[in-house]
């Protein structure tokens, strides 16, 4: 089953190839979407995938890579469109 999903990181989570790590993650787990950086210090990212593969890629977004601190992560649902064919990095 597929399923979408909106999350939103908080903490040290600019600077620190935060954004390009997930997208890695997410593009090893066959996710489709596209992550940012927002103005207050935090990553917004939209999944597109498989239930399995949205739980690898949320569960890594609870630690994130090295030298990011994440505080919280906040998922929202949201319907699936299938809109993305692949994995983007927002700028």
């Amino acid at each position: 089953m597929t399923r979408r999903i909106r999350i939103l990181v908080s903490g040290k989570v600019q600077g620190v190839f935060f954004r390009q790590s997930l997208k890695s993650v997410a593009i090893k787990n066959n996710i489709c979407g596209w992550v940012k950086n927002l103005d207050d210090g935090s990553v917004e990212a939209v999944l597109e995938g498989r239930n399995y593969s949205i739980d690898r890629v949320v569960s890594w977004a609870h630690t994130g890579p090295a030298n990011s601190r994440v505080d919280s992560v906040i998922v929202t649902n949201e319907i699936h469109t299938g809109e993305f064919s692949r994995f983007d990095v927002l700028y």
